[in-house]
């Protein structure tokens, strides 16, 4: 993908990416973002917008338990942690729902990845289940006991990780029971 300011400060006016925008070559993403048409289409195009155009953002909830694998959710909206006190920022598109967190909760278990060729940052899988449950009350918690439950069942589910970010999130006699009924 391409950014307009990319695109100016690489030498491109602004009528030339107009002009092949008009005649199909390029498809504008978003706003300000470009992508050649011939090009197969996104598999994550909303995690990829999210990358770039908001890259301080870190996808959490259930936008991270689909990245992982552990919801049957289809999430209808990017969910992103951002530290409290900064700028909530506009999107015209994907729609975009901002949960504040500080501190640890928000610096930790932070997995850099690569969506459609952009980068992304996402809490890894561990981290994910704990801030569900730590948000259960406004994502659900059968959302938070489903990505548990999913998460115990893999292969190579490191448990003792799991108990490390509920100790971070602040969720670890929340979560105790469902550990030891889900054992």
């Amino acid at each position: 993908m391409l950014r307009t300011a990319q695109a100016l400060r690489l030498g491109v006016y602004p009528e030339t990416l107009y002009r092949l925008r008009d005649e199909g070559k390029l498809v504008e993403v978003s706003r300000g973002l470009h992508r050649l048409a011939s090009l197969p289409p996104l598999a994550n195009p909303d995690l990829a917008i999210v990358g770039l155009r908001i890259p301080d953002a870190v996808i959490c909830l259930v936008s991270a338990l689909s990245l992982h694998d552990l919801t049957t959710q289809l999430p209808h909206e990017v969910q992103i942690a951002l530290p409290k006190g900064t700028h909530t920022p506009r999107l015209e598109y994907p729609p975009v729902r901002v949960f504040r967190f500080t501190g640890m909760a928000l610096t930790e278990g932070i997995e850099r990845r690569v969506v459609d060729g952009n980068p992304i940052k996402v809490f890894s899988p561990e981290k994910t289940v704990a801030d569900c449950f730590k948000m259960r009350n406004k994502i659900g918690q059968d959302v938070a006991i489903e990505a548990l439950k999913l998460y115990l069942e893999r292969k190579g589910a490191r448990r003792d990780v799991l108990w490390h970010y509920a100790g971070v999130c602040r969720v670890q006699s929340v979560m105790l029971p469902y550990l030891e009924a889900l054992q």
